[in-house]
């Protein structure tokens, strides 16, 4: 670990412009710098350099941040990588924390095996090259697949020879701990201390971690055997947890940045066959079930996924209960089947790039669409069946984070299904209560802030409809949190900030905010506002989880520059010159938004507890409708005519 002076003197040195146009050539456009953005393909520039506040912002694809995030970003590497290539770039000497003996330890285990692997990988690529068996077989192998030279160099593909202990004897040889050979699971060795070759008689395919070093492999067996397994792959190990692995990510993360979507398939061989057909934006769960840690190392990359299918309608059914943890991500899915006869290796060898994608765009789904027609065909007239297809889907989409997204699913769903809007919002409304019920019965529930008695409590509200909202707090919070805007006395000794105004307003109302990164972000300017030395911009822009360093880039970087001619015919009035209006009207307008998304709640809830004669719960819901008109009625007259801020 880097300590935070090293940290700051890298941060300090490294001039945004100066790193930046290393990659990007930039001009001069006012106080700013302009360039076409290296993160996607415009013709226009849109991508901004900001050297007095030391960040970038590109208004194509949003991305965003500082001189650490843009290396990241560029590179594909970690937040200790870019700080590391920086000090490299300036020049700056480094030292990293002293270890303990303990984690020194684990350090060592860990690059002990990651030497090893790499020793393995060279070996069997050797191997494949080199001895008359690997060309004969292995080489001949993957040329009857169809791969190239370069493809087959690319991935570092291999051969085990099949033999009991020929990569253990030349791994002992060259002087690696026999460990380290059976904590990687490359060695085997039994009750009697022989070992043997878990590999052996196998073309291998070495499975990479983002950064690029090799993490575990996978092999495929030659010869017809019954009694032994098609595939092998490595055993978990300190170095390798399969469920956050993905073949082919680091070969594929520079292309799905690029091309915003990742293509998912199931095998090393579909993958390699479509890199070499010329779609590198191509990852595999290498026959397992997705997980959530392969998922939100997609989710680093893009919002959209694009799900390969060949024809096996049995496979389908087995791996589409997986991809709901997609959607719980919050992931843009989309599904495509290949014809009767395919899958992506195959079909890929049969095709271009510009063909396969050409085939993607007219054939690919919606993935909703899609499963409900799949289960459709299976549930044919059957009432009972069809009811169970209504909740199956119905608890896909109640997984949904993004409540706009849901709702244009429920609306697609209802005409699939000819079942009314209402009765599918009733539905994921029970399955939503069953969820919070679970969750209540798993921890202890927190008391909440008490609200004032005029105004219902409303911290309990989930939605995804107030980032806007919240994203204004936090760009006061950012830009002004430490500025003045009144005194609560005449002798001006007890200042209100915009920060205390605020954190007071919420708090008071028990409100927080919703979304993830937002409430991350709030949380943490509470714990460090009171300290005289906070300075809340430089703080979040160079803040070492890159969500939030972009986020505060784009909060607070200016799109458009006001002209000087306009500042000499009047004064220009600026945010700071109007806070004490500002500031209330963006609390309040986070607050009336809460209130009218409780009274559409209600008013959906009303319509499905009347359509199904449930008097006694439509009266209750119609008295807590009167309480939020009221509520709405009070902040309706503090925010007078209705006024779209952007600040």
């Amino acid at each position: 670990m880097l300590d935070q002076a090293t940290i700051d003197r890298i941060t300090d040195a490294a001039q945004i412009q100066d790193v930046v146009s290393d990659y990007v050539t930039l001009k001069k456009r006012g106080v700013n710098l302009l360039g076409l953005c290296p993160f996607h393909n415009e013709k226009t520039p849109s991508f901004i350099v900001s050297p007095a506040k030391g960040i970038f912002k590109c208004f194509g694809c949003g991305k965003g941040g500082n001189a650490v995030h843009f290396i990241m970003e560029h590179e594909q590497i970690s937040y200790y990588e870019a700080l590391k290539f920086l000090a490299r770039k300036y020049h700056i000497e480094f030292q990293e924390r002293e270890l303990t003996a303990e984690e020194l330890a684990v350090r060592n285990d860990r690059e002990s095996m990651f030497l090893v692997n790499e020793f393995a990988q060279k070996h069997f690529s050797s191997t494949l090259h080199n001895h008359i068996d690997g060309k004969s077989i292995g080489l001949g192998y993957f040329r009857e697949r169809g791969f190239r030279d370069d493809i087959i160099q690319k991935f570092q593909l291999g051969y085990s020879l099949d033999q009991r202990d020929a990569f253990t004897q030349a791994a002992l040889e060259a002087k690696y701990n026999k460990e380290y050979l059976v904590k990687t699971g490359l060695t085997l060795e039994n009750d009697n201390g022989q070992f043997s070759d878990r590999f052996r008689g196998r073309v291998m395919f070495p499975v990479h971690s983002l950064s690029g070093k090799v993490v575990a492999f996978g092999g495929r067996i030659l010869k017809k055997d019954d009694k032994m397994a098609k595939y092998v792959n490595s055993p978990e190990s300190e170095i390798y947890h399969k469920s956050n692995e993905l073949y082919g990510i680091y070969f594929a993360k520079q292309a799905i940045v690029r091309q915003d979507r990742c293509f998912l398939v199931e095998g090393y061989t579909d993958v390699i066959s479509m890199h070499q057909s010329g779609i590198e934006n191509v990852v595999a769960s290498s026959g397992t079930s997705l997980t959530p840690g392969q998922i939100r190392l997609i989710h680093r990359f893009t919002e959209n996924v694009t799900v390969i299918y060949d024809g096996d309608a049995a496979g389908i059914k087995a791996s589409i209960r997986g991809i709901d943890l997609l959607l719980e991500e919050g992931l843009n899915i989309k599904v495509l089947l290949l014809p009767d006869g395919d899958d992506p290796d195959s079909f890929a060898r049969k095709h271009n790039a510009s063909d396969f994608i050409e085939f993607v765009e007219k054939n690919s789904s919606d993935f909703m669409r899609f499963k409900t027609n799949l289960l459709l065909n299976d549930a044919g007239n059957d009432p009972v069946k069809r009811a169970g297809l209504v909740i199956d889907i119905v608890r896909s989409i109640s997984i949904i984070p993004n409540q706009v997204i849901r709702a244009e699913y429920v609306k697609e769903c209802s005409t699939l299904l000819h079942v009314e809007e209402a009765m599918l919002y009733h539905e994921i409304n029970k399955l939503k209560g069953a969820e919070r019920d679970k969750a209540v019965s798993r921890t202890p529930a927190e008391a909440p802030a008490l609200a004032p008695a005029n105004e219902p409590q409303i911290s309990q509200l989930v939605s995804g409809k107030f980032d806007n909202e919240e994203r204004n707090i936090l760009q006061l919070l950012i830009r002004y949190g430490q500025s003045i805007m009144f005194y609560n006395d005449e002798q001006k000794t007890q200042p209100v900030t915009v920060g205390d105004y605020i954190l007071e307003e919420l708090e008071h109302d028990g409100l927080s905010l919703f979304n993830s990164l937002h409430q991350k972000m709030m949380e943490d300017y509470v714990l460090h506002f009171r300290d005289e030395t906070f300075n809340p911009e430089r703080h979040f822009l160079y803040h070492p989880d890159a969500e939030i360093s972009q986020l505060t880039a784009d909060l607070v970087t200016e799109k458009y520059q006001l002209s000087k001619v306009h500042s000499k015919v009047k004064k220009v009035e600026t945010d700071v010159d109007r806070l004490i209006d500002l500031v209330p009207r963006v609390i309040f307008e986070f607050k009336n938004s809460l209130i009218l998304d409780m009274i559409r709640q209600k008013l959906v809830e009303l319509k499905a507890t009347s359509e199904a004669h449930d008097n006694a719960r439509s009266s209750e819901i119609m008295h807590e409708m009167a309480t939020l008109e009221a509520v709405k009625k009070q902040l309706s007259k503090t925010l007078g005519e209705r006024i779209i801020i952007k600040i």
